[in-house]
């Protein structure tokens, strides 16, 4: 079987071997350890010949220059990695056998990227667009990703629509500019995302002042199964304790670049360690059931259920090389540890496929291997090769079952839960759609303040579109939503709202 050893939670958390400004100077070697001669100069042939092939140093040089850069993510590109620890405040074991949370106190590292979604790395921090709230635990039964955003609903439902959705507010491919005329074709046809875009456009939630001043969602439910086999589904919540804030629309405009990253750094290396709770919703199988609403579409959040504290974050280091942690960080909702299972929603049913193939391709197939990405437990699977691989696994066994001593016993340690699943296979929508109900609960639980600046936001880039079709079509959504949401925006964007209550009066 291949092994991997294990890290220390102290050796995860170490500074790396780097050369000490003030100590004496380490000697220049190349990639393979041996000196470097002249790192000024290259090697050629007399004072006015060309440049030697054989200068192995400047060779090396180049060749790594070359290819320091990886593929960028696809989206989530603009990254922020920070370190710290998870610490566990109750016993959840009655609902969960995840170790992480068995016992008050016990501690696990962590390792959270804060991001914007659609621009490109070095984009400017202050855009209107979800922030990735992304959690890598380094638990004592392997690591588990809760990967998520600021906000606590997706714009949408199935993740057949995900690439659709990305090349729509992505820059277009004949100007290589972002377009509202592409983003709001796209919306229109596509009426769940009226909630999360109500959301984006408020300035508390769309806009965060800081990382440090914003929550974080899982988004989807998941099964959380315990000792006994027992199910309940969960919605996990991140509660920052510094509070919400969000930015106007003037202040976003005039942000430095790189404001969220600065304000962050800047706060631990003051040792302003920000802090987040972390609550969960529970509900059973036959309460999801229950719902007006379908239970495991994401677009929709679980109104009046109460949320269970357990735990807090502490994020409490800047990592010591940007690359080598924030970059070469790799999550996936698929990553999860015993007790913490999907649940049918299906946009948790696609990303569970796509984050992992994704940092497959970005990053290698061997992407587990880096000290970010790498659990805290020992490895040992007949998992093998592939480029970069530094763990290669000792002996002749690459396979089971077999009868060579010495090798993991065969009998798993655990079983994934059991349920039944019936019915036909089919492709189509699900049956309690709702695309606008709780937008308009979200719109009149806004202050005056807030929805003013709502329909400022949203009416600054919706009224840069030019099709007058898809101006009412967008503005009939809001307006099925909450009628005083709707006609406000349409006199923000010059729409006759007697044609958008026609077109929606049979709806």
């Amino acid at each position: 079987m291949r092994m991997v050893l294990a890290l220390s939670v102290a050796g995860l958390l170490a500074t790396p071997a780097l050369a000490d400004d003030t100590a004496t100077p380490i000697p220049m070697t190349r990639d393979t350890g041996v000196p470097v001669g002249d790192n000024q100069n290259s090697k050629v042939a007399g004072p006015e010949g060309p440049v030697l092939l054989e200068d192995f140093n400047l060779i090396e040089k180049l060749a790594r220059f070359d290819r320091e850069r990886i593929p960028e993510r696809v989206v989530h590109a603009r990254g922020t990695g920070v370190q710290g620890v998870f610490v566990a405040s109750t016993d959840f074991s009655k609902y969960t056998k995840a170790s992480l949370f068995a016992a008050p106190g016990k501690e696990t590292p962590v390792f959270v990227r804060f991001s914007t979604v659609m621009n490109f790395r070095g984009s400017p921090e202050a855009a209107r667009d979800p922030r990735g709230f992304a959690v890598k635990f380094y638990t004592d039964q392997g690591n588990w990703d809760l990967v998520g955003n600021n906000l606590p609903v997706f714009f949408i439902r199935d993740a057949i629509k995900f690439p659709d959705f990305v090349h729509a507010n992505k820059p277009s491919p004949v100007t290589n500019v972002q377009d509202p005329n592409r983003a709001f074709d796209f919306f229109a046809g596509v009426p769940e995302s009226t909630f999360m875009l109500t959301q984006l456009y408020t300035d508390t939630y769309g806009m965060p002042a800081s990382y440090r001043m914003m929550d974080g969602h899982g988004v989807h439910a998941f099964r959380l199964v315990n000792a006994q086999g027992e199910v309940i589904f969960g919605k996990f919540h991140w509660k920052s304790q510094q509070g919400l804030k969000g930015m106007p629309l003037e202040e976003a405009k005039a942000a430095d670049t790189n404001y969220a990253t600065k304000d962050l750094y800047d706060n631990i290396r003051q040792g302003n360690f920000p802090k987040w709770d972390l609550t969960v919703q529970l509900l059973t199988a036959q309460q999801v059931a229950q719902l007006d609403y379908d239970g495991f579409d994401d677009t929709k959040v679980w109104n009046g259920v109460p949320e269970v504290k357990v735990g807090t974050m502490t994020l409490n280091k800047v990592p010591d090389n940007y690359f080598a942690y924030t970059e070469q960080s790799a999550f996936c909702p698929c990553v999860m540890v015993p007790g913490i299972e999907p649940s049918p929603d299906r946009m948790l049913q696609g990303r569970l496929f796509a984050y992992a193939d994704t940092q497959r391709y970005r990053v290698g197939p061997n992407y587990m291997e880096l000290p970010v990405n790498r659990p805290l437990v020992p490895v040992s699977n007949n998992n093998i090769d592939c480029a970069m691989q530094a763990a290669a696994r000792p002996g002749d066994v690459n396979y089971e079952p077999t009868t060579v001593a010495g090798n993991p016993a065969q009998e798993p340690q655990f079983r994934y839960s059991q349920y039944t699943v019936s019915g036909m296979t089919q492709q189509k929508a699900i049956d309690k759609l709702d695309n606008f109900r709780q937008a308009g609960e979200f719109y009149r639980a806004l202050s005056k303040l807030e929805q003013d600046d709502l329909i400022k936001n949203l009416s600054a880039d919706l009224g840069q579109v030019q099709s007058m079709q898809i101006k009412e079509v967008m503005v009939g959504h809001f307006y099925q939503a909450d009628k005083d949401y709707g006609t406000r925006l349409a006199a923000a964007i010059g729409v006759d709202i007697k044609s958008v209550g026609k077109m929606t009066s049979g709806n």
